[in-house]
């Protein structure tokens, strides 16, 4: 017998105000868990199995028929909540809200696929735009990279604008956040290439052997990469320009080098 759906009207509820204190940083590293917002999150979070707490949707629209279908393949231990739009905004924090929103308990960090032989392993240092981080993570699931890392400077993955962006691939790949040294020296301990970007590379991208274990390392537009980083970097590569462009933004960058990494070994 299906459990009735709580209805949730005022925003001083204690469950409620958890949640909407997840737009935060501190409260998403204390509580370990984060929000996920939209049908299509959602979908792709069941997908993966992932924890789900709570799913909250729309007391007025009712629950929407695709995750409806979808119920039997939720975690019994689920809550499921009704909610008013006013609750709804105050959790995603926005005006127009969603139809739903679920919490989601952090996954453990998990390693495994960093130090492949041949693998191919995204690495952030620095990049703070939501935008940005997103995009590249939905670009190293689309080329099937084994992992991606965000170093300590880069923006939370669990920010909602980054969640987001991912368009769901964060539920696809390992994401591990961390000190980028240790990891990138474990990895050159292990023989794999460490590939930077540089202006004054002598070697372009599509030159580069990308069929061998890589560890792509890309900074921030303004700053690069730290110097900390870049003093770790054994190869250096540049991305052709035909036109008048002087450079491309860190995403589309990314992008382009993963696909070439493609290429080169399913393509070639």
């Amino acid at each position: 017998m299906t459990k009735e759906h709580l209805l949730l009207s005022s925003v001083q509820n204690d469950r409620v105000k958890q949640w909407a204190a997840l737009q935060e940083k501190k409260h998403r590293d204390r509580q370990q868990r984060f929000v996920i917002e939209g049908i299509h999150l959602l979908k792709e979070a069941i997908a993966a199995q992932a924890v789900i707490e709570a799913i909250i949707y729309d007391a007025e629209k009712g629950l929407p028929g695709e995750i409806a279908a979808l119920q039997s393949r939720v975690d019994s231990y689920t809550e499921w909540y009704k909610a008013t739009p006013h609750v709804l905004a105050k959790c995603t924090g926005t005006n127009s809200p969603p139809p739903l929103f679920a919490v989601l308990a952090k996954p453990q960090a998990d390693d495994a696929a960093l130090f492949k032989p041949n693998g191919l392993v995204v690495v952030l240092d620095g990049v703070r735009d939501p935008g940005n981080v997103g995009t590249i993570i939905r670009s190293a699931d689309a080329v099937g990279a084994d992992a991606v890392i965000l170093g300590s400077g880069c923006v939370d993955l669990y920010n909602p604008k980054t969640v987001r962006s991912t368009m769901g691939s964060l539920f696809h790949l390992p994401i591990i956040e961390g000190e980028l040294r240790p990891l990138i020296e474990q990895a050159k301990q292990q023989g794999i290439h460490i590939v930077g970007t540089s202006l004054q590379a002598t070697q372009n991208c599509y030159e580069y052997s990308w069929k061998q274990g890589s560890w792509l390392v890309m900074g921030s537009e303004g700053d690069g990469l730290s110097a900390e980083v870049e003093a770790l970097v054994n190869q250096t590569v540049i991305i052709p320009m035909a036109g008048q462009s002087e450079s491309l933004n860190v995403a589309m960058a990314t992008t382009v080098l993963l696909y070439e990494a493609l290429r080169q070994r399913q393509y070639s």
